[in-house]
C-alpha cells in the first residue's frame, strides 16, 4: 500500500491539501501577466503549490512552465547552467520540434549539448562550459521571448541571488530581461523574508515595485485534520482528529513537519485499525532516531562557538535577547560579539532562523533530538 502522506515533491492533486484559495490567486494573477513574489518561511509548500498550479489546466494547456531551483547557486554562472537545464529537461517530453527551438537559440552552448542513445538532447555541462554567461543568459531570454507559446517562469529561493558576486549587477541585468521579454510570466519565491523585501521593496533596488507580492501561512488546522482523516479513511484506516492535533500543534503547522509524522503514524496504524494520540511519541522518536546519525555530524561540524550558540536557541524554543548579558549568562556563552559572529554564521547555514527579532533552530526535528539529547 502506498503511504499517502508524501515528504518530498508534488505527487498530484490527490495529495495535496487546500491551498484553494492561493491557488485560484496565483492562477488567476499569472495568467493575467502579472510578475508574482511568493514568500514564506520554507517548509510550508511553497514550491508544492507552484507545482500544483502548474498542474491546472488553465496553466497546463497554455502555457510552457519553468520551475528554476537556485537553492545551491552561488553565481551568475550557476544561475545560468541551472536556467538553461531546467528549460531544457521541460521542453524533452514535448517532442523534437519543440526542445530543437530552444537548442538552437543557445548557439554560445551548442557544441556543449549531447545527445544520448534515442537522439535526445542531454544537458551534460559542466561549469567551466559556461564562458559568457551573460551571454548564455541574452539566448535563454531570446527563446522565451519568441517561444510559440507563453512561459511562466518560477524562480525559488530568489533571494540567493543576493549573495552572488557583484549582485546588485546580477539583480539589474535580470530585471532588464524581464522588462523586455513580454511572453513571460515571472514567480519570485523565497524563504527569507527581509532579503526578500529588500529586493522589492527598495526604492534603490532594479526589482523595486515590479511584481505583486503574496505571502503563504499555514494551511489551518480544520484544512489539514480533513486532508488527513480523509487519507487514512480511503486506505482502509482510521485517525482521531486528536491525534491530528496534537501533531499539527507541535509543529505549528509547518507543512514539511506534519507529512513526515503522519507519514510514520500511517504506516505504524494496521488496515482496519485506528490512530490514537498514544502514537504521537513514538512516531516523533522513530524520526529522531532515524535522523539522528545525520544530526551528530552537523554538530560535530560547527565550530564550538557556534555549537554552543546553536544549543542554547534549541533550549529557548522561541530565543529573545540572544545578545543580553541574561541569555549569555544562562547558557555559559562567550561573549555578546562572539554570540553575534556565531548567529551571522549560523544564518548563512540556514541552521537558524530569525524573525522580529526573535531566533529559531530551522529544522524542528533537529531542535527536538537537540533537547532530547
Amino acid at each position: 500500500m502506498k503511504n499517502p502522506f508524501v515528504t518530498k515533491g508534488y505527487a498530484g492533486p490527490e495529495y495535496f491539501c487546500d491551498r484553494l484559495k492561493e491557488t485560484k490567486d496565483l492562477i488567476k494573477l499569472l495568467t493575467n501577466e502579472n510578475n508574482m513574489a511568493l514568500i514564506s518561511p520554507r517548509r510550508l509548500g511553497k514550491t508544492d503549490l507552484i507545482h500544483h498550479c502548474f498542474n491546472q489546466s488553465e496553466i497546463k494547456n497554455n502555457y510552457y512552465t519553468f520551475l528554476i531551483d537556485i537553492y545551491a547557486t552561488s553565481s551568475l554562472t550557476d544561475f545560468v547552467n541551472v536556467f538553461g537545464k531546467a528549460i531544457l529537461e521541460e521542453l524533452k517530453p514535448r517532442g523534437r520540434k519543440i526542445w530543437e527551438g530552444f537548442v538552437t537559440t543557445i548557439k554560445s552552448l551548442q557544441q556543449e549539448i549531447s545527445f544520448d542513445i534515442n537522439g535526445n538532447p542531454v544537458w551534460g555541462l559542466g561549469l567551466g562550459n559556461i564562458v559568457h554567461p551573460a551571454t548564455t543568459l541574452d539566448e535563454i531570454f531570446e527563446y522565451l521571448r519568441k517561444s510559440d507559446k507563453p512561459c511562466i517562469v518560477a524562480i525559488d529561493e530568489f533571494q540567493k541571488i543576493t549573495d552572488y558576486p557583484d549582485a546588485s549587477n546580477v539583480e539589474a541585468l535580470l530585471r532588464t530581461h524581464i522588462q523586455r521579454c513580454p511572453n513571460a510570466t515571472f514567480l519570485f519565491s523565497g524563504s527569507k523574508r527581509h532579503l526578500m523585501s529588500e529586493i522589492f521593496t527598495s526604492p534603490s533596488r532594479p526589482f523595486y515595485q515590479s511584481v505583486i507580492t503574496m505571502g503563504l501561512a499555514p494551511i489551518s488546522l480544520d484544512k489539514y485534520t480533513e486532508f488527513a482523516t480523509l487519507l487514512f479513511e480511503v486506505n482502509g484506516k482510521n485517525i482521531q482528529e486528536d491525534v491530528i492535533a496534537e501533531v499539527y500543534h507541535r509543529f505549528q503547522g509547518v507543512t514539511q513537519c506534519l507529512q513526515r509524522v503522519m507519514n510514520v503514524l500511517f504506516l505504524f496504524t494496521d488496515y482496519g485499525k485506528t490512530c490514537e494520540p498514544s502514537m504521537v511519541d513514538e512516531a516523533i522518536n522513530y524520526l529522531l532516531n532515524m535522523l539522528s546519525d545525520n544530526f551528530e555530524t552537523q554538530m560535530s561540524q560547527m565550530p564550538e562557538r557556534q555549537r554552543n550558540v546553536f544549543r542554547a536557541i534549541a533550549q529557548e524554543g522561541v530565543a529573545k535577547g540572544v545578545l543580553s548579558g541574561a541569555f549569555i549568562n544562562k547558557y555559559q556563552l562567550m561573549s555578546s560579539s562572539s554570540v553575534s559572529s556565531a548567529l551571522k554564521a549560523l544564518l548563512d547555514k540556514d541552521l537558524i532562523t530569525q524573525e522580529k527579532g526573535c531566533y529559531m533552530v530551522y529544522d524542528q526535528f533537529f531542535a527536538l533530538w537537540l533537547k532530547r539529547s
